[in-house]
């Protein structure tokens, strides 16, 4: 589909990447890794068209289309939701219009037995056949779909785009792009303004999306569930490694301690070849031996291994008094905001030591219910701070209080402390500041990377009760595993607003779901929140979600209660019976695998007889136009087939 050939890009003396060659093909999920700043971004603009590289070639058929989804984009404001989203179907509401018209002039005129209206009449079959081959008015439907599934309501689709913020508005241009299905879908970190559910919802529509897709994401689940291809860009090359994530970070980190061989080898001969030039320089005798050994020395390619890996670095906050036993205690705590209430009767206890994650759709009140926490906003009800609580608190704005005036290394050595001040290289190299990265001022510091450096300032503080306000949104995944172990040897108190699910998981043991104006707490990690919590939106069919999307959202809050548990144990089920409930998953498993085969060759048919029909000499051929429309239809049963097997394959499971 696309083929990548001696591609190379240079910015200054060392390029990004040289001579990378690869291909794309049809269905690939690829994942783009690599450190920030090794070139992803700039890969993915080359790809859609938007940068040039310094030389090599790009290739890509006429007929292939892209949509390039970037980290920041300008945004329009003059439209409603719904008719900004409707811009992905332009030339099927240019073509209604057209069939509109022709319509109108047919019923307007009398001239039945002209030629010129039997022409007209030739011409509105063929384009209102068109129009109901590209869909007719079905694209209405699918749009409201998208739309919900990315996390808006009904009511949302008639609201100027100018009301929402940068995330919602993201949102809509994540929606125009997947609703114009390309063939190729370029993501630029597609997660970061997507709460849990709507990342689940956007993991469905890509698996069942005939396009081929490449992104990148910092989101470790996201990239395994989605993606079965992994490249990376190290070291100024591009390695292809044709396994999903997981898979690739066991090969690369074989590959690196074969790279770290062969480097310490070639350090040992350049060495032993050095010693033998000093020690014989100026021995005539040896004159001949020293030239041959002068030449290979200027032959040797310099053997190049990533960055040091510092995963294994392990942080500690350091010590601080110990809080007393109930750090938070809210009683019948809520937020409005003129007639609009966020929440209302919040009651919960936190206990010293626990680690609790705040979770739900964007808007629905969790980073309001910090803020109360932190005494930022008024609220109703009763909110305690318990004995000596001493609060370390990260959010996005907590990195606009820096000093600009200060180095990212003098931000850090102010606050450090003790033996951890030895350490300081280590700790700004495991969150992106290593070499001369340390040296800039905060004021010529990008938002993510303020962000980064906020986070690190709050890692040495003494503080026994965390609050983190989405603390994983400029981080690569190095940096948020050293952070997550950070907070999981934590001693005091941790509350995490985060979407990302392998980040919370392992990490809380109670999550505190809020939406509709409800808090409810639900024991356990993220994972059997997601298995348990009653039949929630990522789980739902379309037809429930828009059901759903009509209903207002209740303010009344939900008390306390701890879920079912979760997938109770059939330790007394016989042998018997398990087997038979194994034959019985595997039979599903293999009916979902079947529709899915069929689904895909089916999208395969229609876009071959898309390209045919985009041909003049084609477009009135009434046989093919025929089984298009059946195709689409067939399409659709199955699709609906394949929701009702997932579903009972996952009811099984």
């Amino acid at each position: 589909m696309i083929s990548v050939e001696n591609l190379t890009v240079e910015f200054g003396v060392k390029p990004l990447f040289s001579e990378a060659s690869f291909v794309i093909n049809d269905r690939d999920r690829i994942a783009l890794v690599g450190k920030n700043g090794a070139g992803k971004s700039t890969l993915l603009k080359i790809l859609c068209g938007e940068q040039h590289p310094t030389s090599g070639t790009v290739s890509i058929p006429n007929d292939t289309t892209i949509g390039y989804l970037p980290q920041v984009m300008r945004l329009a404001d003059e439209t409603t939701v719904k008719e900004e989203a409707r811009k992905a179907f332009s030339d099927t509401t240019r073509l209604k219009e057209r069939v509109e018209r022709m319509e109108r002039e047919l019923g307007e005129r009398t001239d039945y037995e002209s030629d010129d209206y039997m022409r007209l009449v030739e011409r509105f079959t063929q384009e209102h056949e068109r129009y109901l081959m590209l869909g007719g008015e079905g694209y209405e439907a699918e749009i409201e779909r998208t739309l919900i599934g990315l996390g808006f309501l009904r009511t949302d689709f008639d609201r100027p785009t100018s009301e929402f913020s940068g995330g919602w508005r993201m949102r809509i241009e994540l929606a125009k792009i997947l609703l114009r299905r390309p063939d190729v879908l370029l993501l630029d970190e597609p997660t970061n303004h997507l709460d849990i559910e709507s990342i689940q919802w956007l993991e469905q529509f890509l698996a069942q999306s005939a396009s081929a897709v490449v992104l990148v994401s910092h989101d470790r689940a996201f990239i395994n569930n989605v993606t079965n291809r992994t490249l990376e860009i190290s070291c100024g090359q591009i390695i292809d490694y044709r396994v999903k994530y997981n898979e690739y970070v066991v090969l690369r980190r074989e590959r690196r301690e074969q790279q770290l061989r062969a480097y310490e080898n070639q350090q040992k001969e350049i060495q032993d070849m050095r010693a033998f030039i000093e020690r014989f320089r100026y021995q005539a005798t040896k004159a001949v031996q020293v030239q041959q050994k002068i030449k290979q020395l200027e032959k040797i390619v310099p053997i190049e291994i990533d960055e040091v890996d510092n995963s294994a670095l392990r942080l500690k906050f350091p010590p601080c008094l110990r809080s007393g036993d109930y750090p938070i205690i809210c009683e019948d705590v809520g937020k409005a905001y003129g007639h609009h209430q966020v929440f209302s009767d919040v009651n919960f206890i936190l206990k010293r030591g626990e680690k609790v994650a705040f979770v739900g759709k964007n808007g629905e009140g969790k980073s309001t219910l910090v803020k109360c926490i932190m005494g930022e906003i008024p609220f109703d009800g009763t909110l305690k701070i318990g004995h000596n609580v001493q609060i370390g608190y990260f959010a996005q704005n907590q990195a606009q209080l820096l000093d600009e005036s200060l180095t990212v290394f003098q931000t850090i050595d102010y606050v450090a402390k003790g033996d951890i001040r030895l350490r300081i290289n280590d700790i700004l190299g495991a969150f992106m500041f290593g070499g001369e990265e340390s040296e800039k001022k905060v004021k010529v510091l990008s938002g993510g990377e303020r962000s980064r450096l906020a986070m690190i300032r709050l890692l040495l503080e003494p503080v026994n009760l965390l609050i983190l306000d989405e603390p994983t949104n400029h981080l690569d995944m190095q940096s948020k595993d050293v952070l997550k172990e950070a907070i999981r040897a934590f001693d005091g108190t941790a509350i995490i607003v985060s979407h990302d699910r392998e980040f919370l998981d392992g990490l809380v043991t109670k999550v505190f779901e809020f939406g509709g104006g409800r808090v409810r707490e639900h024991l356990g990690g993220i994972y059997d929140w997601l298995r348990s919590h009653p039949k929630g939106e990522a789980d739902m069919t379309i037809d429930e979600r828009l059901a759903m999307s009509n209903q207002q959202p209740s303010v009344k809050a939900m008390p306390q209660q701890s879920p079912s548990p979760v997938g109770e144990g059939r330790g007394g089920a016989s042998y018997a019976e398990r087997k038979e409930q194994q034959k019985k998953v595997k039979r599903a498993e293999k009916a979902v695998k079947a529709c899915e085969d069929k689904i895909a060759q089916m999208e395969v048919r229609i876009k071959d007889m898309d390209r045919l029909l985009s041909k003049p000499e084609h477009a009135t051929d009434m046989k093919l136009i025929e089984e298009y429309a059946q195709t689409m239809r067939q399409l659709d049963e199955e699709n609906d087939r394949w929701m009702q097997l997932s579903e009972e394959l996952e009811a099984l499971q």
